[in-house]
């Protein structure tokens, strides 16, 4: 781990890294910020938060824009921010649109060339910077989850299909059933293929029936989203929790748009909703 750059922050420390990714075979880099009680010459390990960010982010999106240190340093809780996708891999189509390649791994594995090699975003934040960060930093391996849009269908994804690893899960305007939807269809089909059946392991919603621990799901949701209809479809997902008793609390939020001053609104009671889970409250 290079580290790159650290800012005190309400008495804590944002750093950000870079590595070299065997999963990804690319250079990648990432943000951490470890509250007070993490740093100085005494530093006591903590649980986590993974922050999965949305399409076009880098990590740097959410810790600059969601205001989430003040919380997470009162709490006690570190917060790691992966980015997006591999970056400067050069494969044919990577930066031709915001929704597929660069900004946009979606948070599964590729299947289908050239694609495979690299884009394997789960693995990646399910395995390999978990193992190394918590190897590398005063880190314990109480873990919890969540994210923006396609980083709220990969938090939902990782929590789901792996019972057990998460001691919370939540996130702000998932694409909730993205095998039906454009930028998920548009996603699975580059990736892994044009079987459906091959996507539906990556689908929130028809997670719901297989999943093997009902961890109850925090979700916000902005009534004045524009990707609402037409990408998003938290009903789905909600239909799906009712009918195979899964808790979920979506809460619709009157006004709210898809932007970072949605998340930044209700991102307390969502680090709050963790650190309960976590133990630290």
């Amino acid at each position: 781990m290079e580290l790159l750059s650290t800012n005190v922050c309400f008495a804590g420390e944002h750093r950000r890294y870079r590595h070299t990714s065997a999963t990804l075979e690319c250079t990648m880099e990432f943000a951490v910020y470890l509250p007070p009680a993490a740093v100085g010459s005494n530093p006591q390990k903590v649980p986590a938060l993974w922050w999965l960010s949305g399409l076009t982010c880098t990590d740097q999106n959410f810790m600059e824009k969601a205001g989430a240190q003040r919380k997470a340093a009162e709490l006690g809780v570190a917060i790691i921010c992966p980015d997006t996708s591999p970056r400067g891999v050069n494969l044919p189509g990577e930066d031709d649109s915001y929704d597929f390649g660069s900004g946009a791994g979606f948070y599964i594995n590729a299947t289908q060339q050239p694609w495979a090699p690299h884009y394997r975003m789960y693995d990646y934040v399910l395995k390999e910077l978990p193992q190394l960060v918590e190897s590398e930093l005063p880190l314990t391996d109480r873990r919890s989850i969540s994210g923006h849009s396609m980083g709220g269908h990969g938090a939902l994804i990782c929590a789901l299909r792996n019972p057990g690893l998460y001691a919370s899960v939540s996130a702000f305007a998932p694409i909730a059933h993205p095998t039906v939807c454009p930028w998920g269809q548009k996603a699975f089909k580059g990736y892994l293929g044009d079987d459906p059946a091959s996507w539906e392991e990556w689908d929130a919603t028809l997670l719901i029936p297989k999943t093997s621990e009902r961890l109850p799901l925090l979700i916000d949701q902005g009534t004045a989203d524009g990707f609402l209809e037409s990408q998003l479809n938290p009903e789905a997902l909600v239909t799906a929790c009712e009918r195979y008793n899964h808790p979920i609390n979506l809460r619709m939020r009157n006004g709210y748009d898809h932007s970072y001053f949605f998340i930044a609104s209700f991102i307390d009671d969502h680090l709050n909703h963790h650190a309960r889970a976590l133990g630290l409250s």
